[in-house]
């Protein structure tokens, strides 16, 4: 699988740094953007100092002098980037001639409902007793994990209906006592009928250039589109790993060419 922003190669312009202008990535296990971040300035030599919030307390701290409670964030002296939008942070540290095109939003769109389905699927084959252990050096379980698939899916659509995507858009999790299977099966079932309403009211009439309305940066609809959908794959990627880690022969796995010209991380998951 080859992510899209390496289909063409790019040249690292000159830094400048010093003693006061280290690059650091805040980032924590699990976190989609975070990956890509990371592998993002590793592919281009960028050395960057490495500050993962869940391990270490005083990482937050640092963010708190720019106002920020979130990751991935890159900060170099006193500027800072969000790791969700790979042009700024190239920007931020110098890397010129990214390849940042994107599949056109029907093929996006019929993506989505791949990941979708395939989280279903997945998530019907991990056991029982094991619905609610938790994802490495990270508290979040696996019911948790399938639950953010679909919230993410949930929150494209609500920033349509004029409700904003924020920070805590992200950070959702389905309600104690409400998060066996049958709660997820119709949350699930909730938001593929939110998303399919939306699709075939709205969908072919949509303006994919008008500004989204989210918290990480200036994006248009179609960049919101795009990281959806790949955010959606890469998580629905971890499920696949979690079921190959119990040693479960995986039933029917999402394709490798369904994450195909997608901006996805190389890697599932941290080392």
């Amino acid at each position: 699988m080859t992510p899209s922003f390496v289909r063409q190669e790019s040249r690292r312009g000159s830094t400048g740094m010093g003693k006061d202008d280290v690059i650091r990535v805040y980032w924590q296990p699990g976190c989609t953007s975070c990956l890509r971040t990371k592998e993002f300035l590793t592919r281009y030599d960028v050395p960057f100092e490495s500050r993962n919030v869940l391990a270490d307390d005083q990482a937050f701290e640092e963010l708190a002098r720019f106002g920020l409670r979130h990751v991935p964030i890159v900060t170099r002296g006193d500027r800072w980037a969000n790791g969700a939008i790979l042009k700024d942070v190239a920007d931020l540290v110098g890397i010129e001639g990214v390849d940042m095109t994107m599949l056109p939003p029907q093929e996006l769109w019929r993506r989505l409902e791949l990941f979708l389905d395939g989280t279903m699927r997945l998530y019907a084959q991990i056991p029982d007793d094991a619905l609610h252990n938790l994802l490495p050096n990270r508290p979040r379980s696996y019911t948790d994990l399938v639950y953010h698939i679909f919230s993410n899916a949930d929150a494209f659509v609500e920033e349509k209906e004029g409700i904003p995507l924020v920070v805590e858009s992200y950070r959702r999790r389905p309600a104690e006592g409400a998060n066996g299977r049958e709660h997820i099966a119709a949350y699930a079932q909730t938001v593929r009928s939110r998303l399919n309403d939306w699709h075939d009211k709205t969908f072919a009439a949509c303006d994919w250039k008008k500004r989204a309305d989210v918290f990480y940066g200036e994006q248009n609809q179609h960049q919101f589109l795009e990281r959806t959908v790949w955010h959606c794959g890469q998580h629905a990627r971890q499920l696949m790993w979690v079921l190959e880690g119990m040693n479960v022969l995986v039933k029917d796995p999402i394709p490798d060419q369904a994450f195909a010209g997608l901006p996805m991380p190389q890697k599932v998951w941290d080392d």
